[in-house]
């Protein structure tokens, strides 16, 4: 399973998670009209009847981390396809290329927009005119709106209730890097200080010395800055400068409460389009991803993630996914691509196959990150497999830049696992690979206690170990 880091890609379960979402682009859907042709001609003007004319039909056109940090760049082959090539197979693919920004493909949308606006301006105004010439042959009649329509009103359950209370609270995120590139992503009012929680993805591009702006959907447009990032969480949080006094942060839900079915609302800028609202469901929980930028250089980021139908496209990146009642329960950060396609790129879009982070564990390091900078994970200490497997995270023989594969006197040592150890389970959850057992441990804070299975010469084992900790993604 590919997955894109929302602004990319995802890999698939059961033998292995997906990856995020980074900018992909759509393909158009048919040849433009010939030269400056519209798309339905004009209606001819009526000589006798005042009837109102009909357009005629327009033709058809026809080795290995750990819990620890950092865990190596996938092997090649690696998480799926990335969201570029054909469907991935498991752990068995190679990640995506550095997905297009979305203001590269930005420009072809919004001429796209402004051609059917024209082209419908042009339809209105003739058809005015043919109107217009026939009352006027006949004589002047004056048409004056209904004094009777009522507003319509919505129950406060309702989709478009729970949208308008939470647009306000939601903001589009431009991230550029001093030498230009960048991108567009989502992010929502974490506090009244005006902290705004989003992707790490979003923002890596001004964490060194970029810009970074946040606009509401009122189109006040603030300056910010990057407070802290997590990179293995793929959370950020940033902060707006001079922010307005009458922020209201969304509620935040209990993700852990979450069912399978449960409604499901989106928010976003997919494709740079702000303030865009889509609906699903929860379609699966504890879903293994691992996601990355793309890039040659990026470090995977892991999740036991929310799965969603609700549509979401490159630039939902770091945007709420919210229940029923408008509680935020997810950030969305990565969708599933089955293969190529999208405004001139090799991307996909939706295919119904998205990925949010749960919100426990993203409110919990929002806050770290608030309070100092900088990200916290829990680690077994112990260095785990990354290749395509259906059995288990199997503990290496060495770990990464020639260390040991179980730490010294960590949480693992002291539990006496030992490297060829295939771990299969934590508490009641499933391991079938080692970025599985990754984002299982990272659902958890450093202190927790948790069960660990596992098999040694081919006898299973269980024993209770508490996490340890590790400060920074370096």
């Amino acid at each position: 399973m590919s997955t894109e880091n929302e602004g990319n890609a995802v890999p698939p379960a059961p033998s292995a998670p997906p990856v995020p979402m980074a900018s992909p682009t759509a393909s158009p859907q048919g040849p433009a009209p010939a030269g400056n042709a519209p798309t339905a001609p004009l209606p001819p003007v009526p000589q006798e009847a005042p009837a109102a004319p009909t357009a005629s039909a327009a033709p058809e056109h026809g080795p290995a981390p750990d819990g620890s940090w950092p865990p190596p760049p996938p092997v090649t082959p690696a998480y799926g396809d990335g969201g570029a090539g054909g469907p991935g197979t498991g752990w068995g693919a190679s990640y995506q290329q550095p997905a297009p920004k979305p203001r590269g493909g930005r420009g072809g949308l919004v001429a796209a927009v402004l051609v059917a606006a024209l082209v419908a301006g042009g339809l209105g105004g003739g058809l005015g005119y043919t109107l217009a010439k026939d009352q006027d042959d006949r004589g002047s009649t004056t048409v004056s709106a209904s004094d009777s329509a009522t507003q319509v009103k919505r129950a406060p359950g309702t989709i478009a209730n729970v949208a308008a209370k939470a647009l306000p609270s939601t903001v589009t995120i431009e991230a550029e890097s001093d030498n230009g590139e960048g991108g567009t992503g989502t992010g929502f009012v974490f506090d009244t200080q005006g902290h705004i929680v989003t992707n790490n993805h979003v923002v890596a591009d001004a964490v060194d010395g970029g810009k970074l702006s946040a606009t509401f959907p009122n189109g006040k447009k603030y300056d910010a800055e990057v407070v802290g990032h997590a990179q293995g969480y793929d959370v950020a949080v940033i902060k707006l400068k001079n922010a307005p006094s009458d922020l209201k942060p969304l509620a935040l839900g209990d993700s852990d409460k979450v069912a399978v079915g449960d409604e499901t609302i989106a928010i976003g800028a997919p494709f740079g389009l702000s303030n865009t609202v889509t609906t699903g469901i929860i379609s699966a929980k504890n879903r293994p991803v691992a996601s990355s930028d793309g890039s040659s250089a990026s470090k995977a980021s892991y999740m036991s993630a929310l799965q969603t139908d609700a549509s979401i496209n490159p630039g939902n990146s770091g945007g709420p996914l919210l229940d029923a009642s408008g509680a935020v329960i997810g950030i969305n950060s990565a969708i599933q691509s089955s293969g190529s396609g999208g405004f001139g790129t090799g991307q996909s879009g939706s295919i119904g196959l998205g990925f949010a982070i749960p919100i426990n564990q993203a409110k919990y390091v929002a806050q770290q990150l608030i309070k100092t900078g900088k990200p916290v994970y829990a680690k077994i200490g112990a260095s785990v497999s990354l290749e395509d497997s259906t059995d288990g995270a199997q503990i290496t023989d060495q770990g990464t830049g020639g260390s040991a594969a179980v730490e010294a006197g960590g949480p693992a040592d002291r539990a006496g696992l030992k490297p060829g150890d295939v771990i299969t389970k934590l508490d009641d959850h499933v391991i079938d690979s080692g970025p599985t057992l990754i984002g299982e441990i990272w659902t958890h804070k450093p202190g927790d206690k948790v069960t660990i299975t596992y098999k040694r010469g081919g006898q299973e084992h269980t024993v209770e170990l508490t996490l340890g900790s590790r400060e920074g993604d370096n």
